[in-house]
Parts: structure tokens; C-alpha cells; sequence
């Protein structure tokens, strides 16, 4: 077998080196396409306005609205206005809004201070625009990076298949790949293949900027991931590996780079963490096919 030369500890010295950086866009040049792009959303947001009542049924009208990315930065304009406390990510349901509703509405504004805050604005407003443009591209730096690393594993391993969403798409369940498996509803992004026979999953994430209690929540569900599924694979007598996928200027900030290597050297050689600059030089058949 070909010795993994190195692990991902190894790189730390020169990791900056060893990540790789998703592009951005520049304030205020942003502006005019967000301006043209949420006009029609705060136009909507001011006419719902008018003819409601009360700020509980401004929320339940915008529920009502079938289109989902308007009803989305419906919610979010409303969140701005009425109620900085309400989770936008746990309202995208229609079938919730009353619920949430009803939980809410104590921390609702009145409608008429509202009505009087929106029309202290221009429906050209740069800045709600600016804010509804940070949520525009969110998840694209993660589907950039599996899609390039689908394009690099397959051209290394032509002899291999690998099977996910290749940018946006439904996640792979366990269930759909493992009998049995405890937590059938555990999604992945990627199965690793030859033939019949399962080599590897994996996790991919973009970090671009990540620190504090969210490294923490990163690092440990990973932690609880590798636990639950090569405990399985133990029992099972599995051999396949589990690759964590992660890149970003995030990985460079306080533990994360330790974290990971500690992750990566609690199941004997079973895991592996690199970036997509590493794949070439670390996924390897010997380690894909070799019994840990």
C-alpha cells in the first residue's frame, strides 16, 4: 500500500496556501442591480401594507403569496420592519404561518409605525436592497466547490463513479444507500464508487468566514457524523471511509484547523479532511481500497 504521506495537520504551517478563495462583489457597485432586482418585492411589501389591518395579518398575507422566492424576501423585508426575532429559514412553509403567527405576534410592531418606517423610505431603498443581495448568492461558494471537485475526481478516476448534487439538488440520504442504518435521514453530498461497491461518502462546505459557537457547531456535528457512521460501518464490517470536504478562509480562523486534524485522526486512517487544493494530492485508490 502507498503510504499517506501527509495528514491535514501537516499543512498547517502554509495553509493559507492551501485553501481556496470564492470570488466576492464590491459595495456600492452592487447597488443598482439589487435596487432593479428588489424594487418589485418592496412594491409588493408596501401594497400588502396598505390593506392590511394589523401586523399579524400582514404576516398571514404574505404567507398566502404562491411564489416562493417573493414570499421568501417578503419575509425578510417583514423581519426588517416588524419583527427582528422571527426566523425567516423556519417560515418559508405556508402551512406553518399560522402557527408561527401566533407565536410571534406579541413581538410584531404596530402596523401603523410600521406603515410610517416604510414610507420614510424611497421603494428605491439602497440599503434594504444591500442586505436582501448578501442572501442572493447563499449556498453558491458550497455548490462551486462540489461541482469542482466532481469535475477533479473525475478526471483522476475515470474507473470510479461519484454520485450527489452536483451544485443544487437533494441531498443523498443514508437510507437510500445503507440498510438499516440508525439515522436514516442523515443527508451526505457525495458517494464514491467502484462498481457495485461503496469506497467513501462525503460533506462538502465552503467557509467564508467562520469563528466562535458556529466552529464549534461545525466541528462537533462532524464529530457526532464520523461517530454514528463508522460506528456502523464497524459493526458492519465496512470499509468505507468518510471524507470531509471543507475550504475557505474560514478553516484559518481560531481552532478550525486543529479541530479538523484531531477529527481526522480519531478513526484510524478511516477519515479524511482536506480543501479541494489537497484531493489530487491525498485521495489516493490504495487509501480508498485498503482495510484500516
Amino acid at each position: 500500500m502507498k503510504k499517506i504521506e501527509k495528514l491535514f495537520i501537516d499543512y498547517k504551517n502554509d495553509a493559507s496556501n492551501w485553501i481556496t478563495l470564492a470570488g466576492g462583489e464590491y459595495y456600492p457597485d452592487i447597488l443598482k442591480d439589487a435596487c432593479n432586482l428588489y424594487k418589485p418585492v418592496l412594491v409588493i411589501f408596501g401594497q400588502l401594507l396598505k390593506s392590511s389591518e394589523s401586523s399579524s395579518r400582514l404576516f398571514l398575507e404574505i404567507s398566502e403569496i404562491s411564489e416562493p422566492w417573493m414570499r421568501v424576501q417578503l419575509l425578510r423585508v417583514f423581519k426588517r420592519y416588524v419583527c427582528p426575532v422571527l426566523p425567516v429559514e423556519m417560515t418559508k412553509r405556508k402551512t406553518k404561518a399560522v402557527e408561527f403567527e401566533k407565536e410571534f405576534n406579541n413581538k410584531f410592531r404596530q402596523i401603523n409605525e410600521v406603515q410610517k418606517a416604510f414610507n420614510s423610505r424611497s421603494l428605491r431603498d439602497e440599503v434594504i436592497c444591500a442586505l436582501l443581495w448578501e442572501y442572493k448568492d447563499r449556498g453558491k461558494k458550497g455548490y462551486d466547490l462540489t461541482e469542482r471537485f466532481f469535475e477533479l475526481f473525475r478526471s483522476n478516476f475515470g474507473d470510479l463513479r461519484i454520485i450527489g448534487p452536483e451544485r443544487a439538488g437533494k441531498d443523498i440520504l443514508m437510507k437510500e444507500i445503507f440498510e438499516n442504518y440508525p439515522n436514516p435521514n442523515r443527508p451526505i453530498d457525495f458517494v464514491i464508487m467502484d462498481k457495485e461497491e461503496i469506497l467513501a461518502i462525503g460533506l462538502a462546505r465552503y467557509d467564508s468566514d467562520r469563528g466562535g459557537a458556529q466552529e464549534d457547531d461545525r466541528t462537533g456535528g462532524y464529530s457526532n457524523c464520523a461517530n454514528e457512521f463508522l460506528g456502523y460501518t464497524k459493526k458492519k464490517k465496512l470499509n468505507t471511509k468518510l471524507i470531509f470536504l471543507n475550504d475557505g478562509p474560514g478553516l484559518l480562523l481560531g481552532s478550525m484547523w486543529k479541530d479538523y486534524s484531531t477529527l481526522e485522526k480519531s478513526w484510524e486512517r478511516k477519515i479524511m479532511v482536506l480543501t479541494l487544493r489537497m484531493v489530487t494530492e491525498r485521495i489516493t485508490i490504495d487509501w480508498l481500497n485498503t482495510k484500516f
